[in-house]
């Protein structure tokens, strides 16, 4: 990484005291500027502080979209304290899972999903600060931490779903580390061009570790971040208008959706002030990509790939017009390796797992689980199960996975946790979920099962829905005498998969 970038302090704390004023977080047509989201932050570390959070005492949200959010980041990086912000679709369960495996201090979260939240404090006793409750006059009532200073951000900790029932919690080794989340950061700023003057339009919740990672990158180099409630196509374009949006992460979703706006509609929209898109975290087809291209043509639109456990790679509009499909080439300082199983090389063209070395060889680890990050890394690189190979350009493209996570919208979603709650109910004798392609959202949930007796779809739904995030609830269901298994009695999902595709001829829908 290149280090010219870093000679200078930078951060929220660095903000405030030399442009006070300048907009950090806007919320509809409310501006916060960097002296009150300083001053804020300060008073609640002091609040969060007195209810144990600290150097290895994680603080942990469930919140929407707002800019209590980034308070919570900033407050936490003032007491070096990691940031967990989690998904607030989760149930009392899946909350109070998390909570306990990240050892979290204290909770910050909103009186919206205060039945989850009380649900999990029930199972684990933890101090719980609510957004609509008792959070603003704490705030208020506080004194600012003393020399409160937030550096270069909080350490992150986020949880995905994984092949297993439950989640993961990914850490990385610089979270410990503010000389080494410098130089992640200021290698982000450099990587995507970074500037004061950019006006970054959040697309998706900030929960999730695009969104969140790219607001934080913002507010570490000064720039504006413009918080939308949820994405709708034709609001979040009026927005990035409105607030003259600079930038902006999405997914191939997100393209879908713009896309089905007319375009006469689209063309009488000023977006002249937006000129970069980066998107990932799903595969996008060539053609939704092509289009987009060519309905935003004064804006660049990259691609990145990679996870929660570390980026890998990136393509340049130009460079896709050339590799269409391809996801491009590494970051400065990182190596892509593509392997057998048995850990041999794979020869140009080759197709095998994807392995990612990661810059400067911070490595992470899975909390709590040492068997999951054994098997993620091989030598100095990790793989999250993606198959893949380099063309003679060193360009990657993917072509597979090796895992069964479904891909909805950008989100992570492990078939084998809703698997789990269907096993639950009393009449499901066998069941697969899995994804079946979809034109909007890139995959969607289908759950095949096997009843003892006749059961109403709506109550299978029902029973899944009183366990797991909405969300996680299959939209397709089939009733099945049996389910393919192979001779070790695995279910075969690549078979279910397969026969799902558009080319087999299966129906997609109900």
């Amino acid at each position: 990484m290149d280090d010219r970038t870093s000679a200078e302090p930078r951060g929220v704390t660095t903000h405030a005291r030399n442009g006070p004023d300048r907009p950090a977080i806007i919320v509809g047509d409310v501006i916060h500027t960097y002296g009150e989201l300083h001053d804020r932050a300060s008073r609640l570390a002091s609040v969060l502080a007195d209810r144990g959070a600290g150097p290895g005492r994680p603080v942990a949200t469930v919140l929407p979209n707002g800019a209590e959010q980034f308070e919570v980041a900033t407050a936490a990086a003032m007491l070096d304290a990691p940031f967990l912000p989690v998904n607030w679709h989760l149930k009392a369960g899946e909350l109070a899972y998390i909570f306990t495996d990240a050892d979290v201090a204290v909770v910050v979260g909103h009186t919206e999903f205060e039945d989850a939240l009380n649900g999990a404090m029930a199972e684990r006793g933890l101090p719980l600060l609510l957004v609509g409750g008792d959070y603003e006059p704490a705030v208020a009532a506080a004194a600012p931490l003393p020399d409160a200073d937030s550096g270069s951000g909080p350490g992150l900790i986020f949880y995905t779903s994984g092949t297993t029932a439950r989640p993961k919690g990914v850490v990385h080794g610089a979270i410990a580390n503010a000389t080494d989340r410098r130089r992640g950061t200021e290698g982000q700023v450099a990587l995507w061009g970074w500037t004061p003057d950019d006006v970054y339009v959040m697309s998706g919740p900030s929960y999730h570790a695009a969104h969140c990672g790219w607001a934080l990158c913002a507010l570490y180099i000064g720039a504006a971040t413009v918080i939308t409630d949820h994405f709708e196509a034709r609001s979040w374009l009026a927005e990035v208008s409105r607030t003259r949006g600079t930038r902006s992460f999405m997914v191939p979703a997100h393209f879908i959706r713009i896309l089905e706006i007319p375009e006469e509609e689209r063309a009488a929209i000023d977006l002249s002030s937006f000129k970069l898109i980066v998107h990932a975290a799903a595969p996008c087809p060539v053609v939704v990509k092509a289009r987009m291209m060519e309905a935003f043509p004064d804006t660049e639109i990259h691609e990145l790939y990679g996870a929660s456990e570390g980026g890998a790679t990136k393509i340049s509009p130009e460079e896709w017009r050339t590799h269409p499909g391809s996801v491009g080439r590494p970051w400065p300082g990182v190596e892509i390796r593509i392997l057998g199983e048995d850990g041999s090389a794979k020869a140009t063209g080759e197709t095998g797992l994807v392995y990612i070395r990661p810059a400067g060889g911070v490595r992470f680890s899975y909390r709590n689980d040492d068997a999951a990050t054994a098997g993620a890394w091989r030598d100095d690189a990790f793989t999250v199960g993606d198959i893949g190979h380099l063309d003679e350009d060193g360009y990657l493209t993917i072509t597979d996975r090796v895992s069964d996570m479904v891909l909805w919208g950008g989100v992570n979603i492990a078939p084998r946790e809703i698997e789990e709650a269907l096993y639950e109910h009393p009449d499901v004798v066998d069941c697969a979920v899995f994804g079946i392609p979809d034109e909007r959202d890139g995959e969607r949930l289908k759950a095949m099962v096997q009843l003892r007796r006749n059961v109403e779809v709506g109550e299978l739904e029902a029973h899944v829905r009183e366990r797991l995030a909405g969300y996680k609830v299959p939209r397709v269901w089939e009733v099945v005498d049996e389910l393919p298994r192979d001779q070790n009695g695995k279910v075969l999902k690549r078979l279910l998969r397969q026969a799902h595709r558009p080319e087999s001829g299966a129906a997609l829908s109900p």
